[in-house]
C-alpha cells in the first residue's frame, strides 16, 4: 500500500492543474482586437449608404471620374489611380477624405479639381462607399453589384420632363432620332443623355465629344479671333486655331469683349436639378426613340 502521504500530495497536485485549466476571463471590449468591417481598415463603422444618393452619385462618377478611374474604380485609361486600394478612399467615413480631393486639395499631386457642388461631390463618396461596401475576395468587386437593368423609370413622365427641360436644344426627329438604335445599353444610354455627350447619325461609329467651349474676341478696332478656349482669367484670354496654334490676348476690365460658348452648359446647368427619378425617367423614355 502506497503511504497516506503520496495519495493526498497526488489529490492536491490534481486540484491544482484544474484550477490553472480554468478558461480565461472574457475580454472586455477595450481588450478585443478591432474588427474588419468590410474587408477594409481595422476598427471601421460604416452606416449603410442611402440608395437614392448612391444611384445619384454613380453618374456623376460616370460623367467625371470614370476616364481617370475606371468604370470599376481600379483605374482608367488616363492614369488615374485604382480606388479600391486607396487608403483615402478605404477610411473615408462620410466624405471627409473624398470630397476635399474632388474639390482639389491635392492639385499639387496631379489630381485636378472637378467642378461639381458638395452635393454632388459627397454623392460620389457615396458611391465610393458603396462599391468598396461590397469588394468581394481579391479585390474585386462581386458582379452582384450590378443590377441587370436601370430600366425602372415611367417612360411617361420622362417624356414630359424631356419636353419641359430639353426640347430647346435636342429634338428626337433631329439629333436624338433613333437614339436607342445608336446606343442600345440603355445603362450607356443614360451616361450618354446626361452628360450631353450625343453625337448625329447612325451606326457604330464612335461618339464624337460635343465638349469643346469655344470662344470670340473682339478686339477695340473691331478685328475678330475666334477658336478653342483654352484659358480665360481676368488678365488674358488664350484660343486656340483649327490648327493648333495658340493665341494669348491681354484683357483690360471688357476689352476685348469674350463670348464664351460651353455646348454642355446648359447639361451642367441641370445637374442641381436632376433627381433620381428624372435621370430614370427620361431614360425610360429615351429607349423608346428608336
Amino acid at each position: 500500500m502506497r503511504p497516506n502521504w503520496l495519495f493526498a500530495a497526488s489529490i492536491l497536485a490534481l486540484s491544482a492543474a484544474g484550477a490553472f485549466a480554468q478558461p480565461p476571463a472574457a475580454a472586455t471590449p477595450q481588450q478585443r482586437p478591432p474588427q474588419r468591417v468590410g474587408g477594409f481598415v481595422p476598427g471601421q463603422q460604416r452606416p449603410p449608404e442611402d440608395p437614392a444618393q448612391v444611384e445619384r452619385g454613380k453618374s456623376i462618377y460616370g460623367i467625371s471620374c470614370r476616364a481617370c478611374h475606371g468604370a470599376d474604380l481600379r483605374g482608367g485609361d488616363i492614369g488615374g489611380p485604382n480606388l479600391l486600394r486607396s487608403q483615402l478612399s478605404l477610411s473615408d467615413q462620410k466624405g471627409e477624405k473624398i470630397v476635399p480631393v474632388i474639390q482639389g486639395s491635392m492639385q499639387a499631386g496631379g489630381m485636378p479639381a472637378i467642378p461639381m457642388s458638395p452635393e454632388d461631390a459627397h454623392a460620389v463618396a457615396a458611391y465610393v462607399r458603396s462599391v468598396l461596401g461590397t469588394i468581394g475576395g481579391q479585390g474585386r468587386p462581386p458582379s452582384a453589384m450590378e443590377p441587370p437593368s436601370i430600366l425602372v423609370g415611367n417612360a411617361a413622365d420622362g417624356k414630359a420632363f424631356f419636353q419641359a427641360k430639353c426640347t430647346s436644344c435636342h429634338s428626337i426627329d433631329g439629333d436624338l432620332k433613333g437614339i436607342a438604335t445608336r446606343i442600345s445599353d440603355p445603362r450607356v444610354l443614360q451616361n450618354t443623355w446626361v452628360s450631353g455627350m450625343f453625337r448625329s447619325g447612325r451606326g457604330p461609329a464612335p461618339q464624337t465629344p460635343r465638349n469643346t467651349v469655344t470662344a470670340t474676341v473682339t478686339t477695340a478696332t473691331g478685328q475678330k479671333f475666334e477658336g478653342k478656349l483654352i484659358r480665360i482669367d481676368d488678365f488674358t484670354v488664350t484660343i486656340a486655331d483649327a490648327d493648333g496654334t495658340q493665341r494669348t490676348i491681354r484683357r483690360n476690365g471688357d476689352i476685348p469683349k469674350v463670348e464664351v460658348k460651353d455646348p454642355l452648359a446648359a447639361h451642367r446647368e441641370l445637374y442641381p436639378v436632376y433627381t433620381d427619378k428624372n435621370m430614370h425617367d427620361v431614360t425610360a423614355y429615351l429607349v423608346t426613340v428608336k
